[in-house]
Order: C-alpha cells, then structure tokens, then sequence
C-alpha cells in the first residue's frame, strides 16, 4: 500500500470514528430519556471521549453501530456500562466539613429526640450519589462515634446509591487508597479502619451500618420504593440535569423524605427556581433545605 494510501486509509478511519452532530443529539436525547443526565453542545467532546471508551471496550468501529447496540431494548447490561463510563465519581472520607458540621450541630439535634420516639428509635440517612461510598460511611462514622454513644438505643440507617454499578462494587468492598482517607479523624481511622498493604479496609461494624444499591434517581418507580428518609445528601447531581430533570428528581426527594426532613446539595447547587417545597436554612458556610409539609 502506497503512503498516500495508507493517509487515506487514516482519515477515513478517523472520519467513521468521528461524532456527527446530528448522532451527537441522538445520544444526547436518549441518555436524557433514560437518565435525565443532559450533555449540551458546548460538551459534545466530553460525551464522545465517554463513548469511545465503550467503542474500544467492544471492539465496534462506529458510534453509529454502538447507538444501534444501546438502542436494542435487549441490551440492558450494555446501557449500565454506559452509564458507568458517562458519571464522573472523584470523592473522600469527611468531603464537605461545612456541611457535616450543619449535620452535627442543626440537624441531627432535632431530628434524633424524634427518632428516639418512634418504634424503630433509628435515624435514616441517604447519600443518593454516594459514588465508591466514602459519603455513606463517613455518615455512618458520625452517627456510630459522636450520636450513638450519647443516646442509647439510638440506631443509624445509611443508604447509599447510585447509577455507576462499578463505583457501587468498591463501596461494598469497603476498600480505599490514602488519599480517600486523609481526613479521617486519626482516632476514627485507628479503630475503624485496617491497613492492607497500600490501602485502607473499613471496619465490619461500619460496613453493616450502610447498605449499598445501584438506583437510577430518574427512575420514578424505583424512587418511589425509598421512603421515611430523616436526611438525603444528594450532592453534585442536579449539575447534570436540566431545569425539567431537577425538578423531577427533587419531586422524588421530595417524597422520600420524612415530614421536616433535610437535604443537601452540593455547594455549586441550588434549588432556586427549581422548587418551593424546601425552606432554604443559612448555615455557616453552606444551606440545608428543609422539607416543608406542603409542597408549594
């Protein structure tokens, strides 16, 4: 094959392997269907360098062969390696202080002398986008080491979730590198944590605290199975959605939690033009939105 050859050869390669716009906005829109995650114009590199992940990984020389795959009604396990290869997940032990200490010092003194009062006598957290757990178990740390020792009987729920079924996978192992760790209080990560060679294991007293489990939040029927939350943390999430999604999801929210319940966002989030069912509370350094019992 001659060297003008093999460029041509070269640039049609790259031409197949390119995203069209107009396949750009067939993605887009079916994403958007079935996650409520929306990729404007201005991210179209980020999508395609998403999608050719799942190209290489199959072995497909398109994206118009792989968008006939993820369309096929039979390809379900393909859709969640989809969604695995779209969600970002970059996260630590104790991430956001300013909203942890709202948690300490306003929330959970109102909402366990409630708890002590039911039959279950248990506090119920959520981390809706725990991503490889760090936020469910850190929750779980608080309520074991600074709540439980002080009111006895008192029990701790912690739900995590989330779409990346991979993520998921390293929160049930309960396994991290040093850096998801360095701001584990050192007395919290002598007693509940086990050095294995270059990483850290969650201790099995924590571990059974949090129960981990892979939900779409766009999913209605799914959503609708969570409820009586006392707290939600649902952080850098709605940046993925638009104006419609956000207030789908926080509808969703909305139900799960508990008449007065809380919830978090993350802090380039707000819910500002999206819903008026939450009473929007200064904390130092942060908001919490408090359910409100008519949503408006």
């Amino acid at each position: 094959m001659s060297l003008l050859s093999q460029l041509n050869v070269g640039v049609n390669a790259a031409q197949q392997l390119a995203l069209s716009d107009t396949l750009f906005l067939q993605f887009r829109d079916f994403i958007y269907q079935k996650s409520g995650i929306y990729f404007p114009e201005n991210k179209k590199y980020l999508l395609e360098s998403r999608l050719k992940q799942r190209l290489n990984a199959l072995n497909l020389k398109s994206y118009e062969e792989y968008f006939r795959k993820i369309n096929n009604g039979l390809a379900r396990e393909e859709l969640n390696n989809l969604f695995d290869a779209i969600t970002i997940n970059e996260t630590y032990f104790f991430r956001n202080e300013a909203q942890l200490n709202a948690l300490r010092q306003l929330v959970l003194p109102e909402i366990i002398p409630q708890a002590l009062k039911s039959p279950s006598r248990s506090v119920r957290m959520w981390s809706a986008a725990c991503s490889s757990g760090e936020e469910a178990y850190t929750l779980a740390l608080i309520m074991k080491e600074e709540f439980m020792p002080r009111y006895p009987g008192l029990k701790a729920e912690v739900l995590g979730t989330d779409i990346n079924s991979q993520v998921l996978k390293v929160a049930q192992q309960g396994v991290y590198r040093e850096y998801a760790i360095r701001k584990v209080p050192p007395k919290y990560l002598q007693k509940h944590f086990r050095q294995v060679g270059m990483r850290y294991e969650i201790s099995p007293e924590i571990k059974q605290m949090v129960r981990f489990a892979r939900i779409n939040l766009f999913d209605k029927m799914a959503m609708q199975r969570i409820r009586n939350v006392d707290v939600i943390f649902c952080a850098n999430v709605l940046i993925y959605f638009d104006d419609n999604s956000k207030r789908k999801v926080v509808s969703y929210l909305y139900d799960s939690l508990k008449p007065n319940g809380y919830l978090f966002l993350g802090y380039s989030e707000s819910l500002h033009g999206i819903s008026h069912a939450f009473k929007p509370i200064h904390f130092e350094k942060t908001i919490v939105y408090k359910k409100e019992l008519r949503y408006a």
